[in-house]
């Protein structure tokens, strides 16, 4: 697979400790800024050198004007250039539409482990638009202002239903919706109906499966699918959304993270 030109941010340790770099991975319609509120300030403080790869059209990478040019394989290669710039095999840490990134780029490529938080189940995405249309179709229709700036009362309460925890009151999304952007064409129809992969191709390393109790893109019951497929050990935090990294319940989250990272010294 070919070399690609994308931002890889890097962010040292403050001490650091001699562990494996992280290397974050973000999901659909959003870039590595969505890991530097919470999750990447954390894990400086513990010790770990992070990293965050903004696939093609995303953040500071190249693309946005042909954003719809790119599918999945293209975002696998993104990750397979920013993992080669590493100084040595990183820990995976991805989200949603990247954990189905890191799956395929683990087909071909290796890492040290693999954390999965919020993921794509083997199925695609197409139960969850199918749920959509009858539970919420106003997600469809707000889900263009919140990606392109036209935001309104209703788009906040609309995105803050789907992606946050209850807990989340609806007037703080708005300081998290500049971290929204618009998600390939291509790439969101190559995740309705993902294609069976055979397990037996991939890398064998470790793997953690993460998911909230109240995710409403992909709920925690979809997330055994996943660990099955991976051996994994899966962990539920209640209370939390699909956002895992922003969430009320990120301490948590992170905490849970940080106990399989120093399990696998």
């Amino acid at each position: 697979m070919p070399r690609r030109t994308v931002q890889i941010h890097h962010h040292p340790a403050a001490r650091p400790g001699g562990q494996p770099p992280l290397l974050f991975v973000h999901g659909g319609y959003s870039n590595a800024a969505c890991w530097n509120v919470r999750f990447i300030p954390y894990f400086q403080e513990q010790g770990y050198d992070c990293y965050a790869v903004d696939l093609s059209g995303h953040g500071a990478s190249p693309g946005r004007e042909r954003l719809n040019e790119f599918g999945i394989d293209d975002y696998v290669a993104d990750l397979s250039s920013a993992v080669a710039a590493l100084p040595e095999a990183p820990v995976l840490i991805a989200h949603s539409m990247g954990c189905l990134v890191c799956q395929r780029f683990l087909e071909q490529g290796t890492a040290r482990a693999v954390a999965f938080l919020a993921p794509v189940p083997p199925t695609g995405t197409a139960g969850t638009v199918s749920r959509f249309a009858l539970s919420m179709p106003d997600f469809f229709a707000e889900l263009p202002n919140a990606v392109n700036g036209t935001a309104s009362e209703k788009t906040m309460r609309t995105m803050a239903r789907v992606y946050f925890s209850p807990a989340m009151p609806p007037e703080e999304t708005v300081q998290y919706l500049p971290l929204l952007q618009p998600e390939s064409d291509k790439a969101v129809a190559e995740m309705v109906m993902a294609p069976l992969r055979l397990a037996r191709r991939r890398a064998r390393i470790p793997a953690l499966v993460m998911g909230g109790s109240e995710d409403q893109v992909f709920p925690a019951s979809m997330l055994y699918f996943t660990a099955a497929s991976w051996q994994a050990k899966t962990v539920v935090i209640p209370g939390a959304g699909h956002m895992l990294m922003l969430d009320p319940q990120w301490p948590e989250v992170a905490g849970k993270l940080q106990q399989w990272l120093e399990s696998l010294a």
